[in-house]
């Protein structure tokens, strides 16, 4: 495994991180969750990505029953709040009152007394950025949270958001956006704003909800048993891939990974790390094997020639807008 620094921080992350979006509490069993977080510390992977919303509050309950035990100043443990947490009308969005709240559930579910990275989970319209500024800069001078993040934000809001941030006196060191080779909205606005203010991309989907992996033929129902099979295990974010268009195109790409001695996954994490504002891929699984294979994209470098290749081929099926960077316009 390789580690780089997160943000201008001195917090160094591994290059591929475990997350627990989709598969912990809802689609993979308890046991099997926690071989698969076993086989990431295993693979040297150490730092783990999870959100309060996620499985409604169980998955950070798996996360934290499968870390426990482990030495805790060895694990970068992050989490998330903004989405629904409860029924209520404050139990969302990024108020005072929700933040406070939902750190105090988030330790509890992780059995721990802080995580390395708080992040807010989307940009919240219907709450003053200084509220939620001054809240996160509470929760960090309180021992909660070592490190501010957040994720999906747009150029304009990390730039406002970094500027009250250092005016409190915290570290807002990351941005985690999604990003592959079939989604590259961040590069013409948010990647620049970030590296000219010092904040890193925690990158999800980096293999587009499985697309990637090769696994989706064009023309064929999508296999038994996959991600597109299954409602709770994101089959709606995925839909947008099944285009056969773009299943034709990622066909395409098997060639150049074999050529580089990489499996489709491999490829897909590995080309996200070539892009140096990208601190970490976040992988998830089902299995413990995906994770074993997976993380052999760490510290892999890909030929100029190689990357061109794979850009011939994906660009009439690749999304560039920046306008698509996901950001409710109103609290859930």
């Amino acid at each position: 495994m390789e580690f780089r620094h997160l943000g201008r921080s001195g917090l160094m992350v591994s290059e591929i991180s475990y997350g627990n979006w989709i598969t912990h509490g809802s689609q993979v069993e308890e046991d099997a969750a926690l071989a698969c977080v076993r086989a990431a510390l295993d693979s040297g992977i150490t730092t783990f990505d999870t959100a309060d919303a996620y499985a409604g509050t169980r998955a950070e309950t798996v996360l934290g029953k499968a870390l426990a035990g482990e030495r805790r100043e060895g694990v970068e443990i992050f989490t998330k709040v903004f989405w629904p947490t409860g029924p209520g009308r404050n139990d969302r969005g990024l108020s005072r009152k929700h933040i406070m709240a939902s750190i105090d559930g988030s330790l509890r579910r992780l059995q721990t007394d802080h995580v390395d990275l708080y992040q807010a989970h989307r940009y919240d319209y219907s709450t003053p950025l200084e509220e939620t500024m001054e809240a996160f800069a509470d929760v960090v001078r309180a021992g909660k949270a070592l490190y501010i993040g957040v994720s999906e934000w747009k150029a304009s809001q990390l730039r406002e958001a970094h500027a009250l941030a250092r005016e409190l006196h915290i570290p807002l060191v990351s941005n985690q956006p999604q990003y592959s080779m079939l989604w590259r909205v961040i590069e013409a606005e948010v990647v620049p704003a970030s590296e000219e203010l010092g904040i890193s991309q925690i990158v999800w989907s980096p293999m587009a909800q499985g697309v990637l992996s090769g696994k989706y033929l064009p023309g064929q129902p999508p296999p038994a048993g996959s991600r597109a099979t299954d409602e709770k295990s994101g089959a709606d974010f995925i839909a947008k891939w099944l285009d056969d268009e773009v299943l034709n195109r990622v066909q395409q790409l098997k060639p150049l990974a074999e050529q580089a001695g990489l499996t489709m996954p491999q490829l897909a994490v590995a080309w996200v790390l070539q892009n140096p504002n990208v601190a970490s891929a976040i992988i998830g699984a089902s299995r413990p094997d995906q994770v074993h294979d997976n993380v052999k994209a760490a510290g892999v470098t890909l030929e100029a020639d190689l990357l061109k290749a794979i850009d011939d081929i994906v660009a009439p099926v690749t999304e560039r807008d920046p306008a698509k960077t996901e950001s409710p316009a109103k609290r859930p």
